[in-house]
């Protein structure tokens, strides 16, 4: 029995003894987890706390990543801007960070990082892989900024007034728009001498094999350092000099071959090859004889049996002529303020000078060909003998050579000339120009013709209706009256002078007047600004950019031809326009 009462105590205590350790436990968890409860209640009362709010915690991050990107974009457009005004490449053949040259745009961005410690710590590496703000898209998209801006302040500058358009031959993107307040076309089709449709050398074929061998001249004559340095020193032995003497301006100066084969660089070389013209042989003999430029030496001996003929020296002495003579209109009309009265006038003169040499020329062109023919030792044809045609020798051709030069070439070429110079100014144009003239201000409006100025009104009909015609008439009367009368328009040259009306607010008195004075002004003289245009397409689209799409060539040349309008973009209008054009990861 006692034994028994034991086991029921020991079992007992044990029942107990694990209830309390179980107690324990139970207090244990409670009180880590009040403790936990504690800190979490303490927490939540820290974030109830405004400072501590996750809000403001995402915000000031977002903050931060927001004044990064500024200053990254903000990095990238003026550089964009820089490399856009000198027409400089962006891209490099190798952009990984190995490269030792990653092209201007990297480049200069690494230049920006090591003058600015705080630009340098968010870009390029240590800016996120995908936020770098160098890609070629972004590049392209940052051009098309500047040059949607640019055309911007170029509309805003016309102010919807009338303008012109001038169009010349070249590859370029086609934007179908309608202009409706255009007032002056000028079209261009020949470019330079040796078009492939146009110009006088595909019309005529002495004049083609002249313009040909003069490019294969330059070619071998110019072609290298060697060549050149032997042309100077034939010309300073034919001139006497001594090899030490250094040749400046004046009679004696040194001259070289021009290598530029367009129309108006033609004369420098016609001109300075009947100079050099000795010095020239010479160094065509030496490449034949030398052997040391095989590949030039047949053409060297073709050129010298072509430039010791009379056919050479005539048609480069008859060149020389047009050339110079129509040189004179072709620079006038290529100043940016030319004069409506003058164009004409050259004009005039040019055909007028072309006529006569036409119908007088041909015996003072003879002897001037004669006598080079005799200096140089060249056979000089007779003129009175019949002559030969070298491609049917053995027909007879019934006529003197005489007959040949003047009327099949002479004659022939001078009537070409003429006609391109009428087909360019034509008659309407001619008319056109010449009733513009009248509103000219120079030798105290002397110029002025109201008939010719309601003429010109009758030529513009979408901007003077009939009863603006009617009024015309009467405000041209006190118009002139006035402006002869008042001081402030005295002395004045040209048309652009005119300008005045408007510091004088006379153009609010005399509105029609104004609006044919600005007609006038915005009628295309000459091609001479698209053809700025072209060469500038020349520096943008280099060789080592020949894979530029259009698009971005449109925009590189907007910028770079209209630098003005450039300087007057602001980097935060680019920066704006940049971040609405599609749906971008930051927002400024």
């Amino acid at each position: 029995m006692r034994n028994g009462i034991l086991v029921n105590l020991e079992i007992g205590w044990n029942i107990v003894s694990k209830r309390i350790k179980c107690q324990k436990k139970f207090n244990n968890h409670v009180g880590k987890c009040n403790s936990f409860h504690n800190k979490a209640r303490k927490k939540g009362k820290e974030l109830l706390n405004q400072a501590q709010s996750i809000h403001v915690v995402i915000d000031k991050g977002t903050d931060i990543h927001k004044q990064q990107y500024r200053v990254r974009l903000h990095a990238s457009a003026r550089l964009t801007k820089a490399l856009l005004n000198d027409s400089l490449a962006f891209r490099g053949h190798d952009e990984s960070e190995e490269s030792l040259y990653g092209g201007n745009f990297i480049e200069f961005l690494k230049v920006f990082g090591e003058l600015s410690e705080e630009i340098g710590k968010i870009i390029l590496g240590n800016a996120p892989g995908n936020n770098q703000m160098t890609s070629p898209s972004n590049q392209k998209e940052l051009c098309n900024c500047f040059a949607e801006e640019v055309l911007k302040k170029i509309f805003e500058e016309l102010d919807d007034d009338v303008f012109s358009i001038l169009v010349d031959e070249s590859r370029d993107i086609l934007k179908k728009k309608k202009w409706l307040w255009v007032r002056g076309q000028g079209y261009d089709s020949a470019s330079n001498i040796f078009g492939e449709f146009n110009g006088l050398a595909t019309k005529h074929y002495e004049i083609y094999r002249l313009y040909k061998e003069l490019s294969n001249l330059v070619n071998v004559g110019g072609g290298s350092c060697k060549r050149i340095d032997l042309l100077r020193e034939s010309q300073r032995e034919s001139l006497g000099l001594n090899s030490e003497i250094e040749t400046r301006s004046g009679k004696n100066q040194e001259l070289s071959l021009v290598g530029d084969t367009h129309w108006s660089s033609y004369e420098k070389t016609i001109l300075r090859l009947l100079t050099l013209y000795p010095s020239v042989i010479d160094v065509l003999e030496y490449i034949e004889k030398s052997g040391e430029f095989s590949n030039h030496q047949n053409e060297s001996r073709g050129l010298q049996e072509f430039m010791k003929t009379f056919n050479f020296v005539f048609y480069l002495h008859l060149m020389k002529y047009i050339l110079g003579a129509t040189n004179t209109l072709c620079q006038a009309l290529q100043r940016k303020d030319q004069d409506m009265l003058n164009a004409v006038k050259l004009v005039k003169l040019t055909d007028e000078g072309l006529k006569r040499y036409r119908l007088e020329g041909f015996d003072s062109l003879f002897e001037d060909v004669t006598f080079f023919c005799e200096k140089y030792e060249i056979e000089v044809i007779d003129m009175e003998a019949e002559y030969v045609d070298p491609r049917f020798k053995r027909k007879k051709t019934g006529i003197t050579n005489r007959h040949h030069y003047v009327v099949n070439n002479f004659n022939t070429v001078l009537d070409m000339q003429i006609q391109e110079l009428g087909s360019r100014f034509n008659e309407v144009t001619t008319k056109l120009l010449t009733n513009m003239s009248s509103l000219s201000s120079s030798c105290n409006f002397s110029a002025f013709s109201k008939v010719n100025l309601l003429n010109l009104a009758e030529m513009y009909p979408c901007d003077f209706d009939f009863d603006e015609k009617e009024k015309l008439v009467y405000e041209l009367g006190h118009y002139i009256t006035n402006v002869k009368e008042d001081k402030r328009f005295a002395n004045l040259s040209d048309l652009g002078d005119l300008a005045k009306m408007v510091k004088t607010r006379l153009h609010i008195d005399y509105p029609l007047v104004c609006r044919l004075i600005k007609l006038s002004l915005v009628f295309p003289v000459a091609m001479a600004s698209v053809e700025r245009c072209f060469y500038s397409m020349e520096n943008v689209k280099t060789d080592s950019r020949n894979r530029m799409g259009d698009e971005y060539m449109n925009d590189s040349c907007i910028c770079y031809i209209e630098r003005e309008f450039l300087q007057q973009v602001s980097v935060e209008e680019v920066m704006q326009r940049f971040q609405k054009m599609k749906t971008r990861k930051e927002q400024l």
